[in-house]
This record gives C-alpha cells, sequence and structure tokens, in this order.
C-alpha cells in the first residue's frame, strides 16, 4: 500500500505531510511522557518484526499479493502514540533505505498506514472490548476484526488521496481498493491474533491491554487510558517488578533476575524477526501487491515516477550479490536490525525528556520535619500531640508517624 512518488500531486503530498507532522508531533510528545525504561526495548522489537513481516508478501486472488501492515498489532501492543511513532520510523526507513515508497509521498504513506491505521484499529479494538465477552476469545476476536478495519480504512484513504490527486476517479478507485484490501485484511488479522496470542501465552504483562490485565501480578485493568499510559505510569509511581508483582531489590526475590526476563523475551522475539527476514522472506510472493493491482487494472501504473533513487538498499537486495535471494535475506536482517536500533535510541531520546519524581535521598528531612500539630483529627479519630518523622526509608516515600493518645 506504499504510495510511490507520482501518485498524488504536489497539493495533496503538502496536505498530507503537513497532517502527518502535527499528528506524529504529538504523538511523540505523548508517548515520550508516558514511556518507561521496560517500554522501549518492546517498541525497538516490535518496529523490527512489523519491517521483517511487510518483507513477507503472500498471495491472494487473481495475482495479487498482500503483505502484513503491523498498524493495529503495534496499537494493541504499545498504545496509540508509540505506536504511531513506530510506523512512522518503519515507513521512513522503508522510504529512504529500501525505495518502499515514494519520498514525496512520505507523508501520505505516514498518514495512510502510520497514524490512520493505527488510530483506526486501536479504536474498533477498544469499542469491541466493550461489546465481546471479557475472554482470550472474545480479546482476540477484537484485535482480529480490528487489523482488519485498520487495512481496509486505509486503503479507503489511500483511495481518495488518488481520486484527489486527479490520478484516477473515485468511484473507480474506492470499490477496487476496498475490494483487494478486504481480502488482504484477513490475512492481516490472522498474523495479527497468531503473533499476539503467541506472546499473551509466554508474555501476558507485556500487552497492557490484554484479556488478563489486572488478574496477573503487577498489571492493571484499563478503564481509562491506553495500554501505553498504564505501563509508562506504573513504572514511573510503582516499585514492584512486573515479571514477579515484588518490589524491586526486594530480598525476597533477585531483583537482576527478574529485570533480565524481559530482555531475554525480547531479544528472542528480536532473533525471530531476523530470522523471518533472512530465512522466509526470499520466498515471498513476487505478485504485485494490492495498489499496484489496482493500478495496473486502472490504466494508471504509469504515474509512478522514478523518483528516489539514492536507497542503499532498493528493492531490498542488498548490492553487489548476485545472489537475488542471498541479497535479499541480507537486507532483511540489516534492515531488521537497523530497525530496532533506531527505535531503540529514538525511544530513549524520548523517554528521557520525561520529568522523573525522585523521593528524597535516605537522611533528608520530611518537608515538615518537626512540624507538630496539637489534637489533629483524622476521620473517625483523632491524636494529640501529632509529629512527623524526619526518618526516611529508602526504599519508599517520606513519611510521617503518630504519636500520642487516641
Amino acid at each position: 500500500m506504499h504510495l510511490p512518488d507520482g501518485f498524488i500531486d504536489a497539493p495533496t503530498a503538502v496536505a498530507t505531510a503537513g497532517g502527518s507532522l502535527v499528528v506524529v508531533a504529538y504523538a511523540m510528545r505523548r508517548a515520550g511522557r508516558l514511556m518507561g525504561e521496560r517500554t522501549v526495548p518492546l517498541l525497538g522489537v516490535t518496529a523490527a518484526f512489523i519491517f521483517a513481516a511487510q518483507m513477507l508478501n503472500f498471495p491472494v486472488a487473481a495475482g495479487t499479493s498482500g503483505h502484513f501492515v503491523g498498524a493495529a498489532f503495534a496499537a494493541v501492543v504499545l498504545g496509540p502514540w508509540a505506536a504511531i511513532v513506530v510506523m512512522t520510523v518503519v515507513v521512513a526507513v522503508q522510504a529512504v533505505g529500501m525505495a518502499d515508497g515514494g519520498i514525496t509521498a512520505l507523508g501520505a504513506n505516514v498518514l495512510n498506514m502510520g497514524v490512520v491505521a493505527v488510530l483506526a484499529g486501536y479504536l474498533v479494538h477498544r469499542a469491541l472490548r466493550r461489546i465481546l465477552p471479557h475472554s482470550a476469545t472474545g480479546y482476540l476476536t477484537s484485535v482480529g476484526v480490528a487489523a482488519w478495519a485498520s487495512v481496509v480504512i486505509s486503503a479507503a484513504l489511500t483511495s481518495v488521496e488518488l481520486a484527489v490527486s486527479g490520478t484516477v476517479p473515485l468511484h473507480l478507485a474506492l470499490p477496487a481498493m476496498a475490494s483487494v484490501h478486504a481480502v488482504i485484511g484477513l490475512g492481516e488479522a490472522v498474523i495479527t491474533i497468531t503473533v499476539l496470542a503467541t506472546v499473551l501465552a509466554s508474555r501476558p504483562d507485556l500487552v497492557r491491554s490484554g484479556p488478563l490485565a489486572g488478574r496477573i501480578p503487577g498489571s492493571r485493568p484499563h478503564a481509562h487510558g491506553t495500554p501505553g499510559d498504564d505501563m509508562a505510569v506504573r513504572e514511573a509511581t510503582d516499585p514492584t517488578d512486573d515479571a514477579t508483582g515484588r518490589p524491586a531489590g526486594d530480598a525476597t526475590g533477585d531483583a537482576t533476575t527478574t529485570r533480565r526476563r524481559p530482555w531475554g523475551f525480547l531479544a528472542v522475539a528480536l532473533a525471530i524477526a531476523v530470522t523471518l527476514a533472512v530465512v522466509v522472506s526470499p520466498f515471498a510472493s513476487r505478485a504485485p501487491d494490492g495498489l499496484e493491482s489496482v493500478a495496473e487494472a486502472q490504466g494508471f501504473a504509469q504515474a509512478g515516477t522514478g523518483g528516489w533513487n539514492l536507497s542503499p538498499v532498493a528493492d531490498y537486495r542488498l548490492p553487489g550479490i548476485s545472489d537475488s535471494g542471498l541479497a535479499t535475506a541480507l537486507a532483511g536482517a540489516a534492515g531488521t536490525i537497523a530497525l530496532f536500533a533506531i527505535v531503540l535510541l529514538l525511544g530513549r531520546s524520548l523517554s528521557g525528556r520525561r520529568t522523573r519524581v525522585v523521593a528524597p535521598p535516605a537522611g533528608a528531612l520530611h518537608p515538615l520535619g518537626g512540624h507538630e500539630h496539637t489534637d489533629h483529627r483524622h476521620a473517625g479519630h483523632s491524636h494529640a500531640g501529632h509529629t512527623h518523622s524526619t526518618e526516611v526509608p529508602e526504599d519508599r516515600e517520606p513519611h510521617h508517624s503518630h504519636t500520642g493518645a487516641p
């Protein structure tokens, strides 16, 4: 669904780029506020997996292929704002590094796949969660429908952009794009459900909107906000370790071990993504994707221009290697690892801007140290000679103690 250069005119390209810039800037701000140290590696792995999975074109009807988009998957796992950031980086790297999607059309591609697809998938998922049973089956059903809807809605928006640009009339583009991507969306739904079910089976605490939220140690249900919001707020305010439910560094458990667990799982996930890019991608379908198929059928394929020709790994093939399969495999591995590193660094940069509330060091005076109350009354009881202690335990917030007769 990556629009090449030439499919949309300059005004449409400028308008979509401006809209994308505003939303992505806002998403970066929100994601930076909500991001915690444990969520940053998950962003990198999600980006790497989506990039690798998008290389795996699968055949659909009438000589057309489709590929995984991953917008709904990212939205469910990370929350919408972090998902927009991740999808934007993926689409940008594909355009600049692999010549997959035009440079002048980059704003439109970000808007279609990185913004609208994310928000559509997330909102459909949230709406269905209120209707469907609160079970694993109901949860995965909502995820599958959301994944399908994200692809179809993104395709519909692409049709509108093509029509506004004068490339093809809307009454021709919309039915063609919607019908072929409705089939591609089924593959999107199957992949999303399969991958998310695997994550839930092994590390349900990493999916904060999951069906077990609030029933696993260290998780909370999401009455308000987003999954990413809850995860980040917990990391900023709650000293418990998600993997065990015990306080971080608690004497009853090995804090070093529990803190390594997310990294261990994410390292395995990254290895799987690289394996997909290396082993499976050379065997991906070479049939035209949904947009290319519609362009050929409606007669506007020739509108595409060469455009950007400085991509170091154009067409997902590492230069200088005669074997096309090996060139694709190595390009996929390099791109997957590069996406992980770029998003990891970006996530650390964004999370580093967040203002952290740090407890005073041990031995610091309580703000009201030495302050006394006489006949200080609480609900249901009173204290005479109420005093504040100046002791600040190392493992918790400053507190006060009560002395005197009840």
